[in-house]
């Protein structure tokens, strides 16, 4: 997309890069070598190796099991594990986009059994973000809210650090069962009502403030005990339904020697089937990766122009991190405010499971909500931009769906999102009918943020190169993931309809 092609509620920033193209295009080219220099001087400079996929075994401490991430991989599009048997992780993390969301802000629960563009039902809060290489990342969800207390999702010698009413006791320093983040945080999802638990005896209650649950037959469970939390009777709704399926008690018993002998499938063994089947889900060998290690011909003469810009004038790298618990993926798993336009789902009966923040209930306040600290409101998550071409919308909320819209975001908040509008942003029509407040995020602006930087028409268009095509791994393609959607589950239950893998 040309820069003077942009939008119109981008306004005065489009005219301005078009305006730049041409002076761009008629200054002396660098000498290929020269150019190549510099690009490396500048991903060693930030840090970046290039070698990150080579790393994740040595870092795990030993080789994958083939069979419990194939488990893993039924289970993540088995309905069995949603009490109400309308979701699954695949519901929301679609092979179709690199294991992330179809929509701008998730639909889970009570869905229309339809992936993709035209999946239908009551949005959540948040768009899903990719569960592809997240095995790196030092803590998980826009909120941050699940952490390697260490720093290090390999390292649990400090334990995990998880929102209430799991804290920092359910995962403990030096678990021998639970060594690694993800192993932690798939205790998670089958618990988290609006992804696929769903409400129930709550007489049409939206929250979180009961005990109570069914299994989906409509018999409710008693409230947690004095040493349980209010997660663990959804858990033990999912694990007796595994334990009732015998298909799934041969294939935990080829896998766990207690099963086989007749013992009972853990909530433990399922979130390490899911963690296996994520740690197969690294895809981080991008033309970024591989002209770090040499091959200079991995990037484009326009790429490597856009990573200088990156790394250097444009400033990305300041939160789009590589070094250290970045673990090269271009994030500082940071929490920050950046100004993005806040939009909700239409207000009525079925059309959210969240209500949203702030007095018009079309807010989404971010860390505050784990906090409980107003200095934390509108702060979410770098969101780390590996792969990020293959996303369907940007930002926490899915605000914009260009990525070169999410780009001038960050060159000039205040212009952006005051002339920002959902209809042009082209976000779905459930979406552009309520516009929260922008004024109070923009007065939080992030400090890195508040002064313009000003790209010519060609530093843009290099820069959106090197994202978009530069830090993408084609392993992380449809193509290649869609086959990864099974025939058929051990449940019985039909699968969900992929619309973009058919």
């Amino acid at each position: 997309m040309a820069a003077g092609s942009a939008r119109g509620w981008i306004g005065p920033l489009a005219i301005t890069l078009a305006c730049c193209v041409a002076t761009t295009v008629a200054s002396p080219a660098l000498a290929q070598q020269d150019l190549d220099a510099q690009v490396r001087a500048a991903l060693r400079n930030a840090g970046f190796t290039g070698t990150i996929q080579a790393q994740f075994l040595p870092a795990l401490g030993r080789p994958l099991n083939a069979k419990l991430a194939n488990l893993g991989r039924l289970l993540w599009f088995d309905k069995l594990g949603g009490l109400h048997d309308d979701n699954t992780c695949g519901g929301c993390h679609s092979p179709s986009r690199a294991f992330g969301d179809t929509q701008s802000i998730a639909i889970g629960i009570q869905n229309n059994n339809v992936v993709g563009p035209h999946r239908q039902g009551p949005r959540n809060q948040r768009r899903t973000p990719f569960a592809s290489n997240t095995p790196f990342y030092p803590n998980l969800m826009w909120n941050g809210r699940f952490a390697s207390i260490s720093g290090d999702p390999f390292d649990n010698s400090l334990g995990f650090r998880f929102p209430y009413p799991e804290g920092t006791t359910r995962f403990p320093p030096n678990d021998p069962i639970v060594t690694h983040l993800s192993i932690a945080q798939a205790h998670m999802p089958p618990t988290e009502l609006t992804e696929v638990a769903g409400f129930t005896c709550t007489a049409g209650t939206i929250g979180p403030e009961f005990d109570q649950f069914d299994d989906g037959r409509g018999a409710c469970l008693p409230p947690a005990d004095a040493t349980g939390t209010r997660n663990d009777p959804i858990r033990e709704v999912v694990v007796q339904r595994l334990n009732g399926n015998a298909a799934y008690r041969q294939l935990f018993g080829g896998i766990y020697p207690s099963v086989a002998a007749g013992g009972p499938i853990d909530i433990s063994m399922f979130a390490r089937a899911i963690a296996e089947f994520e740690f197969t889900l690294i895809f981080a060998d991008a033309p970024v990766d591989r002209f770090a290690r040499g091959d200079t011909r991995a990037m484009s003469e326009q790429e490597k122009r856009g990573a200088l810009v990156f790394f250097g004038k444009g400033g990305c790298v300041q939160c789009h991190a590589v070094a250290g618990q970045s673990n090269e993926m271009f994030s500082d798993f940071k929490m920050h405010v950046i100004g993005v336009p806040q939009i909700a789902p239409r207000f009525g009966v079925g059309e959210g499971n969240v209500v949203f923040d702030g007095p018009g209930q079309d807010e989404d306040f971010g860390l505050e909500q784990i906090t409980g600290n107003p200095a934390d409101r509108y702060k979410f998550r770098s969101s780390p931009l590996r792969n990020v071409a293959l996303q369907p919308a940007f930002f926490h909320n899915g605000s914009m769906t260009r990525l070169e819209d999410a780009i001038r975001l960050h060159l000039d908040p205040y212009t952006v999102a005051r002339s920002y509008e959902p209809k042009r942003a082209g976000v779905d029509k459930d979406l552009q009918l309520r516009l929260g407040p922008i004024e109070p995020v923009l007065a939080r602006l992030d400090p890195l943020l508040q002064e313009p930087t000003h790209l010519t028409g060609g530093e843009f268009q290099a820069l959106v190169a090197f994202v978009r095509d530069a830090l993408l791994d084609p392993r992380a393609t449809k193509q290649n993931l869609c086959p990864l959607i099974p025939d058929s589950v051990p449940s019985g239950y039909s699968t969900m309809i992929f619309e973009e893998c058919r």
